[in-house]
């Protein structure tokens, strides 16, 4: 038996035994309290009257606070989490898990409401109130801290949590065609005349910010300037006539209806097509972003609803062996220093591997490149002219 096992099964023994007394004072309290009504009623004395009155609101005190606290240990207790497209999967095995370690440790049932979409639309969502989450896992830092702008989440989130505040990593991969027909290799490959690119919209999508970056890393991290990165990622949109609105929407765009030559997705994403059946080749870059996917609890959320203690459980398990384990089964690149260690062999070597700060942080690629008339929108400007 566990050290925590036995320290709640020693919990458990001593409030059964705390009840137990808190009865047997109570059975006390009543007789007293039925002696007294007859000495009351048979006219003895108004000293009577005053004990009938003051042990009547003591016995209603003791026996709301002793079924109060008998009960409050039972209360079931739910979860809203709000996450990125293509984390289902992996949370349809977490979660499981993490309730029945809660179960044993807690005694206490815990369920979850679970939300998922793009990751700028999820984040959008938590801060104009329509998803009230406790916990968010999205596919960018810079979602969060949107959120800690609006005031739901404390600043500095991200140095309080382990591995400031990333659980999850992946990088960008090339699907193509059976057969690569039209000979796509590289990133540059992408912007060559008759590709058609399918790929997600950077307002509403976290794939599409990191498959933004990753075009844009790709000339200026390899010795090219800007001027010719943005030349480069211009064509690419250009051959890219849809965006949808995230990454699983573009998945289903390619596998499904069978649209475009080309899409660009996470690593684990394709993986996982390819064991549900849809199996396609791809590439994974030599030159590659490191997509780092935050967790963090929204602070003014569980306060409100009264779930700090078992929604920061429940991020820290995310953490744990048991749970890194899950992600990597996935594909995901986990960031469990032994469970990296255990999988490192089963994912391709990189040889490039850059960060958001090699891209100068998110505060700055926000404005640069997503804000309103930044880059990106200049981009779809120059396209559709």
């Amino acid at each position: 038996m566990g050290k925590s096992q036995q320290l709640t099964q020693l919990s458990k023994f001593l409030s059964e035994e705390m009840q137990a007394y808190a009865m047997k004072a109570l059975r006390t309290i009543q007789i007293s309290y039925q002696q007294t009504i007859r000495s009351w009623l048979d006219g003895r004395s108004i000293q009577s009257f005053v004990s009938l009155f003051l042990i009547s609101i003591f016995l209603s005190i003791a026996v709301a606070s002793c079924s109060g606290s008998s009960s409050a240990s039972k209360n079931d207790v739910k979860l809203k989490l709000v996450s990125f497209s293509v984390t289902k999967a992996a949370h349809d095995q977490i979660i499981p898990k993490f309730i029945e370690k809660w179960k044993q440790e807690h005694n206490q049932n815990v369920t979850f409401e679970q939300s998922y979409g793009g990751s700028g639309a999820q984040a959008a969502a938590v801060i104009d109130g329509s998803q009230e989450a406790d916990i968010v896992h999205l596919a960018l830092p810079l979602d969060v801290s949107k959120i800690a702008l609006a005031g739901l989440i404390k600043s500095g989130w991200e140095t309080k949590a382990p591995r400031s505040g990333i659980v999850s990593r992946s990088v960008a991969a090339i699907v193509t065609r059976e057969g690569n027909p039209k000979g796509i290799q590289t990133w540059a490959d992408l912007a060559k005349d008759g590709v058609k690119v399918i790929a997600a919209n950077p307002k509403t999508s976290g794939i599409a910010i990191w498959e933004f970056l990753a075009f844009w890393g790709s000339v200026t991290l390899t010795g090219g300037d800007e001027a010719t990165a943005l030349d480069y990622v211009t064509k690419v949109y250009k051959n890219t006539p849809t965006l949808t609105k995230d990454a699983r929407e573009a998945s289903n765009l390619f596998f499904q209806k069978g649209e475009g030559d080309v899409l660009i997705n996470y690593e684990n994403e394709v993986i996982l097509a390819g064991k549900n059946g849809t199996k396609l080749p791809y590439v994974v870059p030599q030159v590659n972003i490191s997509i780092d996917n935050p967790v963090a609890i929204v602070d003014k959320n569980v306060d409100k609803h009264h779930t700090r203690e078992v929604a920061q459980a429940f991020v820290d398990f995310l953490y744990s062996t048991e749970a890194q384990r899950e992600f990597a089964k996935l594909q995901y690149r986990p960031v469990n220093p032994s469970v990296t260690q255990e999988v490192a062999s089963q994912y391709p070597q990189i040889k490039t591997l850059f960060t958001s700060q090699d891209l100068g942080g998110w505060d700055i690629i926000q404005s640069k490149f997503f804000g309103d008339g930044a880059i990106f929108d200049k981009i779809q400007a120059a396209n559709k002219a």
